[in-house]
């Protein structure tokens, strides 16, 4: 009797034990398998972008100058600029500065007109193929200001036939100077970050001066000598608009537009 119940004892020992070992391979194959951390060089997921949203809504407007109108380059500019032959000789009579340039009814050029809010800051606008020109011709800059979209090619020419060299003083973008001979008459550039309105001037002729605005959508306009500006193909929406001149400051105003319909929109600069 003693002897049969050390054996069943035995017996259920053993069965523990080998159940007990057992145990931990069926406990892994019910366990699932292991999800791997996503990996550091992954990196943040991008910003999503938006669809840009079309219109049809039109601004349309006049930029005038109020105030004594200025007078134009005094004498001692004008003989600096002599010195240089070529260039004084495409001049009839003293060349005028082109940091004030009116119109018969006092409207006002190079004037940077550009929408500053409203615009879906994550709408993606596609780059205009056609690359904005500036041209060195009677050692100014033709046109005095220009607006371009991020990533838009910029082409500066030299129509002067001597040394020029155009220095870009951005802020957010990067800055460069480039030297244009007369046997290296072409420059092409692309600024790639929005950013409003900077100078670029020439080292060598120190009266010459412009601006470059550069967006990130296409809803910005220069005036020219009749002080008028248009802006396209917004959508339906409340927006600001800033006049941006180089001697007269800004002056900004909200306008609602809608599809289909053209609004008016006028700003007198002033000589504070």
């Amino acid at each position: 009797m003693r002897k049969r119940l050390v054996v069943v004892v035995f017996m259920v020992v053993a069965a523990l034990i080998f159940n007990g070992c057992g145990g931990n391979d069926k406990s892994e194959k019910r366990r699932g398998p292991v999800p791997k951390r996503p990996s550091a060089s992954t990196g943040t997921k991008p910003v999503a972008t938006a669809k840009a949203p079309t219109g049809t809504a039109v601004i349309i407007g006049e930029i005038t100058f109020e105030g004594k109108a200025p007078k134009k380059w005094t004498k001692s500019l004008a003989e600096e600029m002599a010195v240089e032959s070529a260039c004084f000789a495409k001049y009839s009579d003293d060349p005028i500065s082109d940091s004030i340039v009116l119109g018969k009814e006092s409207q006002l050029a190079n004037v940077f007109v550009h929408v500053t809010k409203g615009v879906p800051t994550n709408a993606k606008y596609a780059t205009p193929s056609e690359p904005v020109m500036i041209d060195q011709d009677g050692c100014m800059y033709r046109p005095h200001v220009v607006g371009a979209m991020a990533g838009q090619e910029i082409h500066i020419l030299n129509s002067d036939g001597i040394m020029h060299n155009v220095h870009a003083l951005p802020e957010k973008n990067a800055e460069f100077n480039r030297a244009m001979p007369k046997t290296n008459n072409t420059y092409s550039h692309k600024f790639e970050e929005a950013e409003p309105i900077f100078p670029i001037k020439c080292d060598v002729h120190p009266w010459m001066g412009g601006y470059i605005g550069i967006s990130n959508h296409p809803f910005f306009n220069v005036t020219g000598t009749d002080g008028k500006f248009e802006i396209k193909n917004l959508p339906t929406g409340t927006y600001d608009v800033e006049a941006w001149h180089e001697k007269l400051g800004t002056q900004t105003q909200t306008v609602t537009v809608v599809d289909g319909k053209t609004h008016t929109l006028n700003f007198t600069l002033s000589r504070s």
